[in-house]
């Protein structure tokens, strides 16, 4: 008698088993894709300085150099030219409100001077034109962070590199940034993570020689960023008025 209750019970255990994994993996499922669709509505998008022609040129003529190198720049795959800002995360139903942010900002400001002057290369390959520091510019990329911080992503995480400097972090935390206000770097990338083993003799050319440009800040871009930061796509631009 006990082994037929035994086996009974056995049974039930078994069916009942049988019918709740497949609930339970189908709730996981269901977690999981509302995770992925809620972590999808966000969006990085780049705010960044538009620079006049000069400064576009010597991009070109850098890239060029780059090119007899066989080394290819993101201005030479067609990617803008361009001075972040504030690159950060947003919900996607954010955008119509940063383009009427951003074009507000545009309409206070007139073109100012900038100088591209010199060429650095990180640790990771990462490649540059640097623009010196300006008052106009640190200016323009505090406002906009201001204006815009609020309507960031404020469950973005944190990227695992910006825990390994304090001062970016506390930044991160605040602004959905690093490199704003005494973080803030001008500059204008023209490679990212470069495997080209010729980059290391090039820097060092570029350090006896450095690229140097007068030019302006024209106008604000928003763009849709890739993972270094480039634009894949541009949504709006908005050039200050020259009276």
């Amino acid at each position: 008698m006990q082994t037929k209750n035994l086996n009974e019970y056995t049974l039930m255990v078994k069916q009942h088993t049988t019918k709740a994994w497949p609930i339970s993996i189908l709730t996981f499922l269901a977690l999981l894709s509302a995770s992925a669709n809620s972590y999808a509505k966000s969006v990085s998008i780049n705010v960044f300085a538009i620079p006049s022609l000069p400064i576009v040129e010597l991009m070109a003529t850098t890239s060029n150099e780059l090119a007899k190198q066989q080394i290819t720049t993101f201005y030479q795959q067609g990617l803008p030219v361009h001075a972040t800002l504030y690159l950060t995360d947003y919900p996607q139903e954010a955008q119509n409100e940063i383009k009427q942010v951003v074009e507000r900002i545009v309409k206070k400001h007139q073109p100012f001077e900038i100088k591209a002057n010199g060429f650095s290369v990180s640790a990771s390959n990462w490649a540059f034109i640097d623009l010196e520091k300006s008052y106009q510019l640190q200016r323009l990329a505090d406002e906009v962070t201001l204006k815009l911080e609020p309507l960031r992503d404020h469950q973005a995480p944190v990227p695992s590199w910006v825990k390994h400097y304090p001062n970016k972090l506390v930044a991160f935390e605040r602004y959905g940034s690093p490199n704003v206000f005494q973080n803030f770097q001008p500059h204008l990338t023209l490679l990212a993570n470069e495997q080209n083993p010729a980059l290391a003799a090039f820097n060092k050319v570029m350090q006896a020689e450095p690229p140097q440009a007068q030019g302006e800040i024209i106008g604000i871009g928003i763009g849709i960023s890739d993972q270094f930061g480039q634009q894949k796509q541009v949504i709006a631009k908005y050039f200050f008025d020259t009276k």
